[in-house]
């Protein structure tokens, strides 16, 4: 019994089922079984009970019963690493290596602490010659091999989402060891799960301190620190660590990663090709090569990388929706054939199958098959949802904190004061609502720099809530009343300075972070002079486009055709909010105006902005830049009317959007034609 590590809490255990557990320790795994049928015939989804099922049937040779087991155990809990590990471990007995070494690499990724998992692929990696990967693997196995039990079993839990009962045990685990490394980073991933990122930071900050060569500590801190966008101090720890372990080809594909995301995608992309000569099978790399070719453009050789990456792992679900994701791309019948059996698979994280779905939906859109994509839509949106903590009323109610705080009255009060910058142009909305489009027709000026979705804005206001701690309450933005005329200007000439890093050398720039149309008081506050553009959609194309894009993170309410219905009214709201108490600050700019007047609309934004007319902005699809959203391939062609109407085919679906909205943002003969 030494590959298995069966410390399960038997306080939430009833008696049998403690018997049951004890039964397997000792080997005695007829009696296990016998019991646990007992059980599960009463409560057939408990998770316990069915892998210690599994376990107990697999020792006894009954393969097929364990692995029925074990299918519905995935069922039940599809991102349990124990179930993909007791999964490799039946395919390793049934002789099948090839599925044993997948399921093991699944359970690693899931749950890093299984040891049992790590021991059968570095004699794997050994025997293919795998060196650095087995180089890997063995030092996983020395670290775990090295903790006491109590932090193997709290590894375990959080791994399986059990985050109260994790962080109690680590919290009493450092009450005796204060700078014990391994836990202080168990602590901080439990933090990292809840919101707390300050204490997260602060966790690892210290944890790296103490244990400056542990590679994975730093690691951690790296990848925390790139969580609250602080950019420098991420490049720095990566550096640090390509230095010490130069030849780990995961420390430099997290710098190539890195580099793209301060701009630099031809410097990642060459990196990404050394490490793909030493390791040409890595098809995470190959994915974020794929995803650097796609943002300068290089739509052939993004295929290109996206297929490679499939070709290598078949259930490799971000390289499928990658492709899917350029819109130009067209899956073939074997594709779709392929993504559909992957996807019924009970054995694929839900992360894939999120993928998968929609994947699938954009490929059966092609095809004219409405009913499954939306299928598929609801499918993958589901998923997400359920690992969000993302609620209506408490958006509804940050939303309205910003009317009921920053009045006339707010702004009179405050008065003048800020840096007095004309360098910035914010575009700002809903996702999908064309915000991308004017960002290209304007970084075609020779006068403006177009950038990224830039997360300083958010980064500021964040700074602001003082003990707020992610869904409560806080101070923000009631703290805005006391910024002080210093604060003021420093903040804003801090922004400045923050994201000059991706701006070259024209006198004024774009951020096009959609979210920061909740920050427009506090925009104005320290940036009085900046313009602010509002890139608004018509309701029904833009909430549907939203629920059918998988967004890479922070767009929570594109879940579900309720929460997108509900944010788009509630964005509308605080907009007109925004534009009665800063009068002719903001200029709407609508999608459907642009494409029906695409001069007419480049004359207005320019004269807005105080700049001269110029062709090139009318021939945008033109002008070889960078474009990381998922409108990178729609804004390298003329503009066009395909985005208008895509939910009429869904029409039928599309009640529960209709009754959020507000009816008078709406076409009459729309309605009807979604109620009839």
């Amino acid at each position: 019994m030494k590959e298995d590590n069966f410390n399960i809490d038997e306080k939430t255990l009833s008696v049998d089922l403690s018997d049951a557990t004890q039964a397997v320790k000792d080997n005695r795994f007829e009696d296990a079984i016998n019991l646990l049928r007992v059980i599960l015939k009463e409560n057939p989804s408990n998770i316990d009970s069915l892998y210690l099922a599994a376990v107990s049937t697999r020792y006894l040779k009954q393969f097929k019963e364990s692995k029925k087991y074990i299918e519905d155990l995935l069922v039940n809990a599809p991102d349990m690493g124990r179930a993909y590990q007791e999964l490799a471990h039946l395919n390793r007995d049934m002789g099948n290596e090839e599925k044993a070494v997948m399921h093991y690499r699944q359970a690693c990724e899931l749950n890093p602490a299984l040891i049992g998992s790590w021991s059968f692929l570095y004699k794997y990696f050994v025997k293919n010659k795998n060196e650095p990967a087995a180089e890997h693997a063995a030092e996983q196995i020395k670290k775990l091999q090295s903790l006491p039990g109590s932090l193997l079993y709290i590894d375990q839990i959080l791994n399986e989402g059990r985050l109260g009962l994790a962080e109690a045990k680590c919290r009493a685990f450092l009450k005796e060891h204060p700078t014990h490394t391994y836990a202080m980073a168990l602590l901080a991933e439990i933090a990292n799960r809840l919101g707390y990122f300050d204490d997260a930071e602060f966790l690892l900050e210290k944890a790296v301190e103490f244990k400056p060569q542990d590679g994975d500590l730093r690691m951690k801190y790296a990848t925390i620190l790139r969580k609250k966008q602080k950019f420098s101090k991420t490049m720095e720890q990566v550096n640090i660590l390509c230095d010490q372990f130069p030849n780990n080809l995961n420390y430099q594909a997290h710098k190539a990663s890195e580099i793209m995301q301060n701009g630099g995608h031809e410097e990642a992309i060459s990196l990404l090709d050394d490490i793909l000569k030493k390791n040409p099978f890595n098809f995470s790399t190959l994915t974020s090569r794929g995803h650097a070719q796609k943002t300068l453009g290089q739509t052939d050789k993004a295929i290109e990388s996206y297929k490679s990456a499939y070709q290598i792992k078949p259930d490799h679900g971000e390289a499928f929706f990658s492709l899917a994701n350029l819109k130009t791309y067209t899956f073939s019948r074997k594709e779709m054939d392929e993504m559909r059996r992957q996807v019924e698979r009970v054995d694929l994280s839900l992360r894939d199958k999120a993928y998968f779905h929609f994947a699938l939906a954009q490929g059966c859109e092609a095809n004219n098959e409405f009913e499954e994509a939306f299928h598929h839509l609801v499918r993958g949106n589901q998923i997400k949802k359920n690992q969000s903590l993302y609620s209506i009323e408490r958006m509804d109610k940050e939303l309205q904190a910003q009317i009921d705080v920053c009045n006339e009255n707010f702004f009179n009060d405050l008065g003048d004061g800020g840096y007095h910058t004309k360098d910035p142009i914010f575009i700002l909305g809903l996702p999908r609502a064309g915000s991308t489009l004017i960002e290209q027709i304007l970084a075609s000026h020779s006068m403006i720099d177009g950038t990224l979705e830039l997360p300083n804005i958010l980064s500021i206001a964040q700074s602001l809530r003082g003990d707020d701690i992610y869904g409560k309450e806080g101070n923000y933005p009631k703290s805005l009343k006391n910024l002080s005329a210093e604060q003021r200007e420093a903040l804003g000439r801090g922004f400045i300075e923050d994201t000059r890093m991706h701006r070259k050398d024209a006198p004024m720039f774009t951020d096009k972070m959609p979210n920061n149309f909740r920050h427009i008081g506090l925009i104005h506050l320290i940036m009085p002079n900046a313009k602010i553009i509002d890139a608004r959609r018509y309701p029904l194309d833009c909430c549907f486009s939203m629920f059918k894009q998988l967004f890479a993170q922070g767009q929570e309410f594109t879940y579900g055709l309720e929460e997108a219905g509900s944010y788009y009214t509630s964005y509308v709201k605080l907009m007109d909010h925004w534009d009665k108490v800063l009068p002719e600050k903001i200029l709407r700019v609508n999608n459907e105006d642009v494409v029906e007047d695409l001069e007419g609309q480049v004359h207005r934004i320019l004269n807005f902005l105080d700049l001269p007319f110029e062709e090139d902005c009318i021939s945008f699809y033109e002008t070889d830049r960078s474009v990381r959203t998922a409108s990178s391939e729609q804004v390298r062609r003329p503009v066009n009317k395909d985005g208008m109407g895509r939910w009429k085919p869904y029409a039928k679906y599309l009640k529960p959007l209709l009754n959020v909205l507000d009816k008078d943002l709406l076409k009459a003969e729309d309605v009807a034609y979604i109620n009839n």
